[in-house]
């Protein structure tokens, strides 16, 4: 469990996770130093965003549609203002379908 004071320490990197790209790579450069669960728990989720974004977008690129691309966006849209919305909050609730995934997969991340 992660305690009130652990997640306002950490909340600056949480958010900055989420900014998908290079927002990951800058959080884990601030909780390099002085680990931070919330900030590790958030950092994960915004990675797995992020790749999921990047291999999704791989796929759908293959096809020039409208009507395949749009849905993918609006889906990432939806997680990924699910995960900031939880770290403005500070709050660590997993993005919807694929959290529990990211944190699992990505748990060497921290």
């Amino acid at each position: 469990m992660i305690n009130n004071n652990n997640s306002e320490s950490g909340k600056t990197a949480a958010i900055t996770s989420y900014i998908l790209g290079i927002g990951v790579f800058i959080a884990m450069s601030m909780n390099s130093e002085d680990k931070n669960a919330f900030a590790s728990f958030h950092i994960r989720q915004g990675l797995g965003l992020t790749l999921t974004f990047i291999s999704l977008g791989l796929i759908i690129s293959n096809f020039d549609s409208l009507m395949i691309s749009a849905p993918m966006w609006i889906f990432v849209f939806i997680l990924w203002s699910y995960g900031i919305t939880s770290a403005i909050k500070g709050e660590t609730k997993p993005v919807p379908l694929l959290g529990t995934y990211f944190q699992k997969w990505l748990s060497n991340i921290s």
